[in-house]
């Protein structure tokens, strides 16, 4: 199905992530035209790109506009606040997609009536096209609808759809805030090699290079992790004595299960 068979993209909230979803959408082809983007107060940038794709702009929702899509780029916080005022955007035929931490279909429904929806967890590392998303989709929306979303979430990244919307509260602790742990990595490794005898600035330009090209090199990789780690370490070596640390039973896995643990029920506390 088409863009201009679904009806209008009307995104709501044009903050950094509406933003690279946006810029991912005109890159892969969606007719600006066929884009209304809803925010009280986006950047001079944002709106110069709006204007430039030649897409529709207002501050709220109006009485005229309907959506074929409406994509919710909005902070959990001010869900509850918005979404009254948009009721009148949703008719039978609109797929309703959120990207808001911890609120569920049910708190949409409560708030929009009922329609086909999805919610979808895309990460940081969309606004260069490197994200994921996982997504999952209530019984309301159809094979055409899936499809179209698809196309849309997947313009900032692979897309894995799940089997159930309890699943999202896990996704957003391993890959929507996974971004964060990276950069605390980054950091961490850092301020070791400063305690080591580096110069703090070299720490950081070695621990910063080190972590992109091993994720790169990742990206690029048929093997498993396991098998890249393995072919770093020679038995003996120096990579060997730091993961001897690393891998100990007081070392980084059972501090990341809880880390996600204290994740995933933070986002389950956000539905609340």
């Amino acid at each position: 199905m088409s863009y201009s068979a679904m009806g209008q993209v009307v995104l709501v909230g044009a903050g950094n992530m509406g933003g690279a979803m946006l810029t991912g959408w005109l890159k892969s082809g969606v007719p600006g035209s066929s884009i209304t983007v809803i925010d009280p107060g986006p950047s001079e940038a944002m709106l110069k790109q709006i204007a430039d794709a030649g897409a529709c702009y207002t501050k709220e929702a109006t009485a005229d506009l309907r959506a074929g899509i409406l994509f919710l780029a909005l902070k959990p916080q001010v869900m509850g606040a918005v979404l009254p005022t948009l009721m009148s955007l949703v008719g039978p035929r609109t797929v309703v997609v959120s990207v808001a931490a911890g609120k569920t279909l049910a708190f949409m429904e409560q708030h929009l009536g009922a329609a086909a929806m999805v919610r979808a967890m895309p990460n940081t590392p969309a606004m260069i096209g490197r994200g994921i998303t996982g997504a999952f989709a209530n019984d309301a929306v159809s094979t055409e609808q899936r499809d179209i979303v698809h196309r849309l979430l997947k313009v900032s990244g692979p897309v894995e759809w799940l089997d159930n919307e309890d699943q999202i509260n896990a996704v957003t602790a391993v890959s929507g805030s996974g971004p964060a742990y990276v950069f605390y990595l980054v950091e961490c490794m850092a301020e070791a090699g400063r305690k080591a005898g580096l110069q703090a600035d070299l720490a950081m330009r070695l621990a910063r290079e080190t972590v992109a090209g091993a994720g790169e090199l990742l990206h690029q990789s048929p093997d498993a992790a396991a098998i890249l780690r393995q072919n770093v370490t020679s038995p003996g070596g120096t990579t060997a004595a730091a993961l001897s640390v690393l891998m100990a039973d007081g070392g980084m896995q059972p501090l990341f299960d809880k880390a996600i643990e204290a994740a995933r029920k933070r986002a389950e506390e956000l539905a609340g």
